[in-house]
């Protein structure tokens, strides 16, 4: 919990007290004061409550970065495993696209020069 949030809190809470001091003995300059404090103190705790929900969701982005990286991890070795299934199941397929990649490279790299 930011600080803000605590310190909003209690300066509004003491603004309210002071304010209702100020109402019961008739104190206008008791009454605005403590208004103005209770004010300023909610003010800081929505500015507190901000700073925490940016935090949050800063940590909820990092998470989900890190299972994104994790995943791919996982998606890569599950691509990897299919092709070495696909080229030991069907290998004279598997040397024929690969003789096609690698000629159609050889092209573009040929008309290049």
């Amino acid at each position: 919990m930011d600080k803000n949030r605590l310190e909003g809190a209690a300066k509004e809470f003491g603004g309210k007290v002071q304010g209702a001091y100020g109402d019961a003995v008739g104190s206008d300059e008791n009454s605005a004061e403590g208004r103005l404090r209770e004010a300023e103190g909610n003010a800081q705790n929505l500015y507190g409550q901000g700073r925490d929900a940016v935090r949050q969701a800063a940590n909820e982005a990092g998470r989900y970065a890190s299972d994104i990286y994790g995943n791919a991890g996982a998606y890569a070795r599950d691509g990897g495993e299919a092709v070495r299934r696909q080229v030991h199941d069907n290998p004279l397929s598997a040397l024929l696209i690969a003789g096609f990649v690698g000629f159609v490279l050889g092209l573009s790299v040929r008309d290049r020069h």
